[in-house]
């Protein structure tokens, strides 16, 4: 059974770059067919998908947040990365890591989210 762990700070300064880290348990994040996500939701608000890294290292980021976002991996930890610059308060969300699966075209795994609020 995969399990994802969200962890970062809870509140950053605007302007500041946020970092959250994705830590994988019972599963490779290199494993073919799978891609991993961000997605996030602000309060009183439907979910928005980030951007994804998948098994290869190919990514791909929402092209509204594209210039503010970036999402690495580190392999040797099984994590993956997102880095998002810039930050305004109405980045104030609950972020979810995820774990789609290619072949059936499904999100099957979930972290429980981190809640960051932005804010001086």
């Amino acid at each position: 059974q995969v399990q994802l762990q969200e962890s970062g700070p809870g509140l950053v300064k605007p302007s500041q770059t946020l970092s959250l880290t994705c830590t994988v348990s019972g599963g490779s994040i290199t494993t073919n067919d799978y891609c991993w996500n961000w997605i996030r939701q602000p309060p009183g608000k439907g979910l928005e998908w980030m951007g994804y890294i998948c098994y290869d290292g190919n990514t791909f980021t929402s092209p509204s947040l594209k210039s503010r976002t970036s999402i690495s991996r580190d392999t040797s930890k099984n994590q993956f990365i997102l880095r998002l610059a810039s930050v305004i308060p109405e980045d104030t969300a609950t972020y979810y890591c995820a774990r789609w699966e290619i072949s059936g075209r499904t999100f099957g795994s979930w972290g429980q989210g981190t809640q960051v609020t932005v804010s001086s």
